[in-house]
């Protein structure tokens, strides 16, 4: 394992869903939820890699999930 491994927390993904949930990230960080809906499945996974934080039902970046898209 490399040290990029060690930082991408989508390291143990396929590319597809590793690029999937990079855009999950983006459009839960531009507020476009209404328009992007995430599935409780992808949120869930971000939620137990500690990329975002869920609050009243509306997720928010946490900053590792600011890291994961930066």
């Amino acid at each position: 394992m490399d040290a990029h491994d060690i930082d991408d927390p989508f390291a143990d993904l396929d590319l597809e869903k590793a690029i999937h949930l990079r855009w999950t990230l983006r459009d839960i960080k531009a507020h476009r939820l209404t328009l992007s809906p995430v599935a409780e499945d992808d949120l869930s996974l971000l939620a137990e890699r500690g990329l975002v934080d869920i609050s009243d039902g509306v997720p928010t970046l946490t900053d590792a999930g600011q890291d994961a898209i930066s």
